[in-house]
């Protein structure tokens, strides 16, 4: 492997030289930094960048500490991470936490170690005191997604609750009363707020949250199953499933097949977080898209400006509802419910 020293040779210049021009010091001249440059390309000569970290104290690394990467939300969110970052002259390390706190502080502790510039994480839960040591070290960090209330750290995230409100109005219109959600965990902040989001939106046209339709889930499909069974069981199931998450709601449609029942002639189906799975569906779910290339960027750039001495901003941006067909067929103008309340359904999609 070629070193600095065959590159200065082969250039006919000095080692500092060839250092100045792989830095991009304007203190050279066109000729020499010609000659360095295809000196380089010639020996194919690639700087230690393990050394100039040491020089410089900047790795040009990002870590990103995801809650599981088989969900397919957070594998578009590491691929537009991975992508801004590149286009900033950043390399990202990726870690799964699989909606584990240990596995989250595994993660945490050895990127922190690699000396990474900044870290992206979307915590598992508000209740690591690693977490809590490396937001308060000075460590340049953003969440995305999810966050942990109380710490001055930037939060890149989407807003879902207008979506949800137009959704609860989309199963109104649809003459559902009875409706049910699969809720996240509670120590997240997203399994949290979408449950408020929704009894705050059925509240608005005078519906009951019983108890008995708040699943519990935990992000993973098997618990949207265990959930969905247990509201099939019930007296009076409900009319509408509305999963916190794109998983959870895969586990709620295998739950009401192996019942023999179908969607939505026997119980209608709607997901948090729209995946291009639900477009192959039968029938297409009606979910809430959240801009997840979008918050990627945000979350880069959120976190460069801290590295860079600028000050922290935190992003929210707007999810969106895309109705398909998995709550049911719009009735005709003509047969709409008398106490039906006004609809405001903003569709993007309808398979």
């Amino acid at each position: 492997m070629a070193s600095i020293k065959d590159v200065a040779a082969e250039a006919g210049v000095s080692v500092a030289t060839v250092s100045r021009v792989l830095n991009d010091h304007p203190s050279v001249s066109a000729d020499a930094r010609a000659r360095v440059l295809a000196a380089v390309g010639a020996l194919g000569y690639r700087p230690n960048a393990v050394a100039r970290s040491l020089r410089t104290d900047q790795t040009h690394t990002l870590g990103l500490v995801i809650s599981d990467v088989l969900n397919p939300y957070f594998t578009e969110l590491a691929r537009s991470v991975e992508e801004e970052a590149r286009a900033l002259g950043y390399s990202v390390i990726i870690g799964n936490a699989d909606e584990r706190p240990e596995l989250q502080d595994h993660h945490v502790r050895t990127l922190l170690d690699r000396r990474i510039d900044g870290l992206l994480v979307s915590p598992t839960d508000g209740g690591s005191p690693l977490m809590l040591d490396a937001a308060r070290s000075g460590t340049p960090m953003v969440f995305v997604d999810r966050w942990i209330p109380g710490l001055d750290v930037p939060v890149v995230r989407a807003d879902g609750r207008a979506a949800v409100r137009d959704l609860v109005a989309h199963l109104y219109g649809l003459g559902h009363r009875r409706l049910a959600i699969i809720a996240g965990p509670a120590a997240t902040t997203t399994g949290s707020e979408r449950v408020d989001a929704f009894r705050e939106a059925l509240r608005a046209y005078g519906l009951p949250l019983p108890d008995a339709y708040i699943g519990q889930g935990d992000f993973q499909a098997a618990s949207g199953r265990r959930a969905t069974e247990e509201f099939l069981d019930l007296a009076e199931p409900p009319e509408v499933v509305f999963a916190a998450d794109n998983l959870m709601a895969l586990g709620a449609l295998d739950a009401v097949r192996a019942r023999g029942l179908r969607v939505p002639d026997d119980i209608a189906l709607a997901a948090f977080d729209d995946i291009p799975w639900f477009v192959h569906t039968d029938p297409p779910v009606t979910a809430i898209a959240q801009p997840t290339p979008e918050l990627g960027r945000a979350a880069v750039r959120a976190v460069v400006d801290l590295i860079e001495g600028r000050p922290p901003q935190s992003v929210t941006l707007p999810a969106a509802l895309v109705v398909r067909r998995s709550c049911g067929e719009p009735p005709p103008m003509d047969s709409a419910p008398m106490d039906s309340a006004p609809v405001n359904v903003t569709q993007r999609s309808n398979p």
